[in-house]
């Protein structure tokens, strides 16, 4: 079948790809993902290519045996590593590259989501390659995204690409695992990821990377509801990516929504983490639900966690704790805890002050879908 035309791609190469090993970086595969990513700028086709591989190019470096490396230590790796990952790329190409790291704390920042979009516009306005990854040497566990499919799929999103090509070690999505069964038949389109395809996603099979299938549909699942068209091939067979130059299916392709979310919304749907619930009575949740209005104060019975003003949270349901929205809050939860369940009115003559009447307005409210 014939995939639909694409002007600017995202392409994410995982560490197995790219030091299959685990012994620093490796041309084995990467060089027909080069020559693809030449062919498609020769065609005026933009690419951003998302790179894994930094704690895995670096570790050689190190007199490490075990599987069970400290996290300082695989820091200090990517930190090394990072370097080689670019050297490795740069050799294939005759035009520049950049480098562009960050963090997930850089995503869901809006001002710093804004910047990096305009960056690597400018980048690839001046016919410079971006290549972005994580920014492992630095980032705790709390900013890390923790994957680069689901980091591919966010730079996908900053960047409105319209396509987005993730580079694994098997063929697709299959109807089983092909690890266990001969009999697996490939699934070449998905119309809609629901919780059957989410079944259908195994564990990792790969020692050197840290995503497995469930990762690359969660990465699909994101890119989709934008708009983009979101591919899994296999990037360790050379034919795949001639097959894509003729404009065909070279794998999975999970196919873009037709009514794709607004930037924000999708920031607000797929990149912030919640950082906290507030509990709704049955009334809020009709208001929210049914007729999209903004969250108030006398709606809400319950708070859960710690969150501070403009933290995003989750919105559920009190009454049997199904998730409604998530949302971003105007109020942190310690003001929550002494204003909830109270009108307006009741808050002025209590406290002597008139509150912002929306605690989630319902521009920065995105409904739930059932299946979540």
């Amino acid at each position: 079948m014939k995939i639909p035309a694409w002007r600017r791609a995202v392409i994410k190469v995982g560490s197995a790809l790219i030091a299959p090993d685990g012994n620093g970086c490796s041309s084995k595969y990467l060089l027909a993902i080069a020559r693809f990513i030449n062919e498609c700028r020769e065609r005026g086709q933009e690419i951003v290519l998302v790179s894994s591989g930094s704690v895995a190019a670096g570790r050689h470096h190190f007199n490490v045996e075990s599987t069970q490396i400290p996290v300082v230590l695989k820091k200090a790796m990517a930190a090394v590593g990072q370097t080689q990952v670019m050297e490795s790329w740069s050799r294939f190409f005759d035009f520049p590259c950049a480098q562009v790291l960050m963090t997930h704390d850089d995503l869901r920042d809006r001002e710093r989501y804004i910047s990096i979009r305009n960056t690597v516009n400018a980048l690839l306005e001046n016919d410079i390659m971006p290549i972005a990854n994580e920014n492992d040497a630095l980032a705790t566990d709390d900013l890390k995204v923790g994957d680069n499919d689901n980091l591919a799929a966010m730079v996908a999103t900053v960047v409105d690409a319209d396509a987005l090509f993730i580079c694994s070690d098997i063929d697709g999505l299959f109807d089983k695992d092909p690890n266990k069964n001969k009999d697996a038949t490939l699934l070449p389109v998905i119309e809609e990821i629901d919780q059957s395809i989410y079944a259908l996603a195994g564990g990792s099979a790969s020692a050197v990377g840290t995503g497995g299938m469930r990762t690359k549909v969660e990465a699909a699942e994101k890119a989709t509801a934008h708009g983009i068209d979101t591919y899994i091939l296999n990037g360790r067979k050379g034919s795949k990516f001639e097959v894509l130059l003729r404009n065909e299916n070279p794998g999975t392709l999970f196919k873009a929504k037709e009514n794709p979310l607004s930037n924000k919304k999708h920031w607000l749907r797929h990149t912030l983490i919640a950082q906290g619930e507030i509990l709704v009575d049955s009334g809020a949740v009709k208001a929210i639900r049914n007729n999209s209005e903004s969250l108030l104060t006398s709606g809400i019975v319950g708070i859960e966690g710690n969150f501070d003003r403009g933290d995003a949270v989750l919105v559920r349901s009190a009454e049997n704790m199904e998730t409604i929205a998530k949302g971003i809050c105007r109020y942190s939860s310690h003001e929550l805890i002494h204003i909830k369940g109270q009108s307006d009115s009741a808050i002025a003559e209590a406290y002597g002050y008139s509150p912002i009447s929306e605690v989630i307005h319902r521009d920065d409210l995105m409904l739930w879908r059932k299946h979540e």
